[in-house]
């Protein structure tokens, strides 16, 4: 097993409702779904953002269409009007989701290895 960040198996939207960020995730190919609901419980959500999402995480499978929908509670402080966070609207969540390392078998990695959208010079 291999650790890669989720950014090489998937794409993601993010955006908001209140104060909770809503984040799709999405398998590049859907034969990854499976290494996706397995590593991207509500709990390993939760932990990778830390204290930005101060309620609970809520995940909703969508096999049909290789993804995975997250409800972050909490995680705007108070919503789009009513925060002063940089990102009330959690446009960047979708983003930072897609820097959590995830495990793979090792020829998944090399598979993917250049896929997703990762700045130059960026590291973990």
């Amino acid at each position: 097993m291999t650790k890669v960040q989720l950014v090489q198996l998937a794409h993601a939207r993010s955006g908001d409702k209140g104060d909770t960020a809503n984040v799709g995730v999405i398998a590049y190919d859907p034969d990854h779904y499976d290494l996706l609901r397995e590593q991207l419980t509500p709990e390993r959500v939760k932990a990778h953002f830390g204290e930005l999402v101060r309620g609970d995480v809520e995940r909703f499978e969508l096999p049909n269409l290789g993804a995975l929908n997250f409800l972050l509670h909490g995680a705007l402080g108070g919503g789009g009007t009513m925060s002063l966070m940089n990102d009330a609207q959690g446009k960047v969540f979708s983003t930072g989701l897609l820097r959590m390392e995830i495990e793979v078998p090792d020829a998944v990695a090399a598979a993917t290895v250049g896929q997703g959208r990762v700045p130059e010079g960026w590291s973990p």
